[in-house]
């Protein structure tokens, strides 16, 4: 299979190191490879929906210092259990992932990049399993994937903790 574009999306929560993920995704798709780069929005509603914006070199270029995720996030957008009616009011769940696999094909989207916690990832799977190609990128503030010893996220999310911390120590030091 010869890839010329691939899709990347952020599932579930919020965490840090999204845009990180982003932006290396994208230059290294199209720097090292020569691939198009598609950011599908909120999570996988983006791509039930056709919610998607091409990624370049420029627009993933000053992102890092943002936080969240450029693309947005949904952890209730399950394409096969999906909850979202046209009108964007919630409903009963139903099976709409071949409108999401052929949003895929309508993109041209060759392989797809999930970024996200078990939710998301078992939905990867789901996908992988329907004949999807996907790269599962293992992303949660609690570290709680198993065959993964870091997320993304989970350093960070640490990092930020501990610095609050200590800077409570320091304030209540100020006040004995």
């Amino acid at each position: 299979m010869s890839i010329k574009r691939i899709g990347i999306l952020t599932g579930g929560g919020d965490c840090p190191g999204l845009n990180a993920v982003i932006r290396a995704v994208t230059k290294s798709a199209i720097g090292v490879h020569g691939w198009e780069v598609v950011g599908f929005l909120d999570g996988f509603r983006g791509i039930v929906e056709d919610w998607n914006l091409r990624l370049t070199m420029q627009t993933v270029s000053e992102i890092l210092t943002r936080g969240g995720t450029i693309l947005g996030t949904n952890n209730r957008a399950d394409p096969f259990a999906y909850t979202y009616n046209p009108d964007g009011k919630t409903g009963p769940p139903r099976d709409v992932s071949k409108t999401a696999i052929l949003n895929l094909k309508k993109n041209a989207v060759d392989a797809l990049v999930v970024t996200g916690g078990d939710g998301t990832l078992s939905i990867g799977k789901k996908f992988m399993e329907a004949g999807v190609p996907i790269v599962g990128v293992p992303k949660t503030i609690d570290n709680d994937l198993s065959a993964t010893d870091v997320t993304f996220g989970f350093d960070s999310a640490l990092s930020v903790a501990t610095e609050a911390v200590d800077r409570l120590h320091s304030t209540a030091e100020s006040h004995r």
